[in-house]
């Protein structure tokens, strides 16, 4: 196809970890997928060819409506310090912040996304006493606001779109692109964080290979075990936005899939959760975070029956880092 829906990628404050992710993309590739869509990346600072001078005659036909563009996407917080003057992270040659670059591009784009949790809600480099001011397009944290402001539309009239996930999946990107290229992704395909909603109606729970070890609690104790990890090692999969588990990593990888807790990566302020991640708080013994629209009563209750009636094959599996005890062959036979 005719490359035809223009964009433009802007790496701010992060570690440049979800373009590292997108070049993962499989069946079709990254390059691949935006061709048969007609998808034409303008500039991609790890991609792209062009550089300086070549680069500033780029931002030059964007900026004076030379070229059009159709989406901005921006991947990493945005540095507002010092003093809110954003020059703590100026882009390369221009001498001009970021913050500056992105607040005049964002509103001549037809639509803008937030690619990662840190564009999207400021993420792992907001954490902590955050000495740049980092912050997210349009949000601080789980508070509105941003670097662009809480009313932020671009010109298509929608809000920035969050495609968090530190980092995300490769296909959340391509395929958020694909459905802007196509005009088919509006307002009510965002949920009320703006994350699209054919990754976040979906939980990390969705598809996990522990999920038997879930349904009878039977809980493993360390990290090289195999048994659920919600109640003595922080997974919070049962209440983290995300079809991780249903389109794992590479064709086969997850976090759960490789041994480690979800950490609910595509909220806001996951990387501050008050506790390490491979620890699960609990008061009385009870998880502090219980699966989604669960009342604590029931889930103590379920608990309860489910440890009650857990099978000895998955009591020995849980607490072991391979299988020690298989499932029981029954006879196919009629009597």
């Amino acid at each position: 196809m005719t490359p035809s829906y223009t964009v433009l990628w802007l790496q701010s404050a992060g570690c440049g970890g979800c373009t590292m992710s997108l070049l993962c993309a499989e069946s079709p590739g990254v390059f691949e997928a935006l061709e048969d869509f007609g998808i034409k990346l303008l500039w991609h600072p790890s991609l792209s060819l062009e550089t300086g001078a070549e680069t500033r005659a780029i931002l030059e036909d964007i900026t004076t409506g030379r070229v059009r563009l159709d989406c901005l996407c921006v991947e990493g917080a945005i540095a507002r310090g010092p003093r809110g003057t954003g020059r703590f992270h100026i882009l390369g040659g221009t001498n001009r912040s970021m913050l500056s670059w992105v607040r005049d591009i964002a509103p001549l784009a037809g639509d803008v996304v937030a690619i990662g949790s840190c564009a999207a809600y400021g993420g792992v480099t907001a954490a902590g006493p955050n000495p740049t001011d980092a912050i997210g397009l349009t949000y601080d944290g789980s508070r509105e606001g941003g670097a662009l402001g809480a009313d932020f539309r671009s010109r298509s009239g929608r809000p920035v779109i969050n495609v968090s996930g530190c980092p995300t999946h490769p296909n959340w990107v391509t395929e958020t692109l694909m459905m802007l290229s196509l005009g088919l992704l509006g307002d009510g395909d965002l949920d009320p964080l703006k994350r699209p909603r054919f990754l976040a109606d979906h939980l990390v729970h969705h598809g996990c290979p522990r999920n038997e070890y879930y349904e009878f609690k039977a809980s493993a104790g360390h990290l090289s075990e195999q048994g659920c990890m919600m109640e003595h090692l922080g997974c919070v999969g049962t209440q983290a936005h995300g079809d991780c588990n249903i389109r794992p990593w590479n064709g086969e990888g997850s976090c759960t899939r490789g041994g480690y807790p979800c950490i609910n990566c595509t909220a806001p302020e996951f990387e501050e959760p008050g506790h390490a991640f491979s620890e699960t708080p609990k008061i009385a013994g009870v998880p502090v975070g219980l699966p989604t629209d669960m009342p604590k009563a029931w889930f103590i209750a379920l608990a309860s029956l489910s440890k009650a009636a857990t099978p000895q094959r998955l009591r020995d599996n849980a607490v072991a880092d391979h299988i020690v005890t298989p499932p029981a062959i029954r006879s196919t036979k009629r009597s």
